[in-house]
């Protein structure tokens, strides 16, 4: 099976993908996430190392129950014809109610059938005031108006 776009890429093809991902995780569905990755897809986020779809949907499942409130920002950075690189932002909040926006980074890699199957995670969280909130949408994916991580300043 394909999941358009598929490599090469096009800006357009690239930007296309980087927003289908964001729409994605800000589901919040790991079983959904998982299927954008090859089965065998191999990650580093941070500092940990993640292989298949099944580590990524247990992943989800983990960093979903403790990262409460979550809206993410995804925006292109760069792309080559299989590769893209995004920068990204996400706010949530802990249990305790304290807030944070945590920026990063990631390197992609697709297969042929335009299944992820690396990722590399940079990410450093920030505490922020709850009224320093930028993410301000319903929980879901981000309105196609609603500015993007560049026209908030971050």
């Amino acid at each position: 099976m394909t999941r358009m776009p598929v490599p090469p890429f096009s800006f357009q093809d690239a930007a296309k993908k980087v927003r289908m991902a964001e729409d994605a995780w800000n589901t919040r569905d790991p079983g959904k996430v998982a299927l954008a990755y090859t089965p065998d897809t191999r990650w580093r986020n941070r500092s940990e190392f993640i292989n298949g779809r099944d580590e990524v949907r247990a992943f989800l499942i983990r960093k979903w129950s403790i990262e409460s409130g979550y809206r993410l920002i995804k925006e292109i950075w760069a792309h080559s014809d299989s590769r893209i690189a995004v920068r990204f932002c996400y706010e949530y909040h802990d249990e305790n109610r304290q807030w944070f926006r945590a920026h990063g980074n990631e390197n992609w890699e697709f297969d042929a059938d335009g299944y992820m199957a690396v990722r590399h995670a940079s990410i450093n969280d920030v505490a922020i005031a709850e009224s320093d909130r930028l993410f301000l949408w319903e929980e879901g994916p981000r309105p196609a108006d609603y500015k993007g991580l560049s026209a908030l300043g971050l």
